[in-house]
C-alpha cells in the first residue's frame, strides 16, 4: 500500500526538491506533499505543535529538534550546504564585494537592500551588518520581507541588492548573482533532512531522505547553487 508522506522544507532547497521529489515518487509509488517555508517560520510551526514525515532545515535546527525528541537523530543527514550571497538586477553593474571592507562600502553606498530576518540567511545578515557596525545605516534604507524571495524585490525595482542564500536567490528570474560573502564575512549552511519521531511511515520517510542524497538529487542541487556535503 503506498503512503503520502508529508514533507516541511526550507526554501533553500526548493529549485531541486520537484525533480527530486518526482524521482522518488516515481520509484516509491508514494506521494510526497511538500510545504516550504523559510526556516525560522517551519521551526515556529514545528514548535507549535506542526508535525510531518520529513523535515528539511539547518543541521543545527535538526540537531536541537533530535535532542527534544522530535526527529529520531539516528535519521538525520546532510543533504547540502548553502552560502549566502548577493544578487543584482539583471544588467545591472556589479557591485565589488570581494573583501570585508568592499562588502562594508558596498552596503553602506546601495540605496535600498533587501532581506529576511525570518529565513536563515536573513537571521545571519543582521548578526553580520551589526559585527561590522553598520546596522543603522543598513536598516535605514533596508525592505525586511517577510518571507519568501528576496530577489523579487530587485527584480520588482524596489530595491538595490538583495541578500538570501544563493540557491534562493537563483530561483528569482531577471537577476544577476554577484556572488557569495567574501571570506571574513562568509556564511556557510548546512542543510540536513530527517524524520519526525512521530511520523506512522517511518520507513517511507527514511527512504525519501536517502533519495535526497542520490547521486541525481546531489546533481540536481550542485546545479541549483549548492554545495554536497562532506
Amino acid at each position: 500500500m503506498s503512503a503520502i508522506l508529508r514533507l516541511l522544507s526550507t526554501l533553500a532547497v526548493q529549485g531541486v526538491l520537484p525533480d527530486v521529489v518526482a524521482r522518488y515518487q516515481a520509484t516509491s509509488g508514494n506521494m510526497v506533499e511538500t510545504h516550504l517555508a523559510p526556516t525560522n517560520a517551519l521551526l515556529e510551526r514545528i514548535a507549535a505543535g506542526d508535525t510531518a514525515d520529513v523535515a528539511i532545515v539547518t543541521r543545527a535546527a535538526l540537531d536541537d529538534l533530535a535532542a527534544k525528541g522530535v526527529v529520531r537523530a539516528e535519521s538525520l543527514a546532510d543533504i547540502a550546504i548553502s552560502h549566502v550571497g548577493i544578487a543584482v538586477k539583471a544588467g545591472a553593474a556589479r557591485p565589488d564585494i570581494s573583501s570585508v571592507d568592499a562588502l562594508k562600502a558596498t552596503l553602506l553606498a546601495a540605496k535600498s537592500i533587501a532581506y529576511s530576518r525570518i529565513g536563515a540567511s536573513g537571521v545571519f545578515f543582521a548578526g553580520l551588518i551589526g559585527r561590522l557596525g553598520v546596522s543603522d545605516a543598513v536598516n535605514a534604507k533596508a525592505i525586511i520581507t517577510p518571507g519568501g524571495f528576496t530577489g523579487e524585490a530587485v527584480a520588482h525595482g524596489e530595491a538595490e541588492l538583495a541578500v538570501q542564500q544563493i540557491s534562493e536567490l537563483m530561483q528569482v528570474p531577471g537577476l544577476d548573482i554577484v556572488g557569495p560573502l567574501p571570506p571574513g564575512a562568509e556564511s556557510a549552511t548546512v542543510f540536513s533532512a530527517g524524520v519526525f519521531s512521530a511520523s506512522r511511515q517511518a520507513n517511507a520517510a527514511r527512504d525519501l531522505v536517502a533519495a535526497l542524497r542520490s547521486p541525481d538529487a546531489i546533481k540536481a542541487l550542485e546545479a541549483a547553487g549548492l554545495q554536497r556535503p562532506a
